[in-house]
């Protein structure tokens, strides 16, 4: 099997999505990419238990795609040896009357996880810039004293989005928080393949709503701005990651070797060692225990 590399997924200069893989063979069977994942995982949940101890970094996951992308799955697959307590899972879904009576970063902000937990917001604040751009009405809704009508939406309006975006990651990457960002990239074709599967289905069916063929009829559309979105916001502190998608357990593995590799990457994260006192005293205490 093939070692995953970051540099083929990293967004380290401008991207097309035209021009993205939506597969990717890592010279692997479905069985090996099994196993693989199954030892991967095992070793970032060691880590997190490590980031626990240490106490001083949280990690934040964000996950977009489009429909039928893969998210749940992978958040699923790839967290499932994790101390239940280590990772707190966040899916976004159409803001509530109380989080429009605030700013659109603020339940972002209380979601964030605490030091030394990871943290997976399953559908992000990217949101805000994506499918706001595609339903700018949607934006009437958030009770902005600047917008009035869609017309006030201007280039100017997600100039100063994406700006906010950039200014919240930084914030919270100088205080601590270790950011990944993944685009599971699937094709078009996939997508239909997955909502024929729901139809086709009974178990499935519950997943199905009619808004996902309308929202299919704007792929382009999507595409485009998720383009522009991650060509804007990837930053050293805040990367995105393009995953091709079309194979679930193929992407599940590169997102977990990516986490793995780069949280490997802080030396510092390590076990805090016992003040010197008491660990002079270790064997005291063991013949302690031992005469109880």
């Amino acid at each position: 099997m093939k070692a995953v590399t970051i540099d083929d997924f990293k967004v380290s200069e401008k991207v097309s999505l035209d021009g993205s893989l939506n597969s990717f063979d890592l010279g692997a069977s479905q069985d090996q990419l099994k196993d693989q994942l199954r030892k991967t995982r095992r070793k970032l949940g060691k880590l997190q238990d490590t980031l626990y101890a240490h106490g001083k970094y949280s990690v934040l996951v964000c996950l977009q795609g489009m429909d039928t992308a893969g998210k749940d799955s992978l958040i699923r697959e790839v967290f499932k040896d994790f101390n239940a307590r280590g990772v707190v899972v966040h899916s976004f879904k159409t803001p509530t009357a109380l989080e429009k009576r605030h700013g659109y970063l603020w339940r972002h902000y209380i979601a964030l996880p605490e030091r030394g937990k990871f943290g997976v917001f399953n559908r992000t604040h990217y949101e805000n810039v994506l499918v706001t751009r595609v339903h700018p009405e949607y934006i009437l809704g958030e009770n902005l004293p600047d917008v009035h009508s869609v017309k006030d939406i201007d280039n100017e309006f997600w100039d100063k989005r994406f700006r906010q975006i950039n200014d919240f990651e930084k914030t919270i990457a100088e205080n601590g928080t270790i950011i990944f960002k993944f685009f599971l990239n699937i094709s078009k074709d996939e997508q239909k393949h997955r909502l024929l599967r729901r139809l086709n289905k009974p178990e499935k069916n519950w997943k199905f709503s009619p808004g996902d063929l309308d929202e299919r009829e704007l792929w382009e559309e999507y595409r485009k701005y998720y383009q522009e979105a991650i060509n804007r916001t990837s930053k050293p502190h805040a990367p995105w990651y393009v995953i091709p998608s079309d194979d679930k357990k193929t992407a599940r593995v590169i997102v977990a070797e990516i986490m793995l590799q780069e949280l490997r990457k802080y030396k510092d994260i390590k076990e805090p060692e016992l003040e010197a006192e008491l660990k002079a005293k270790i064997s005291e205490f063991r013949e302690r225990l031992k005469n109880d």
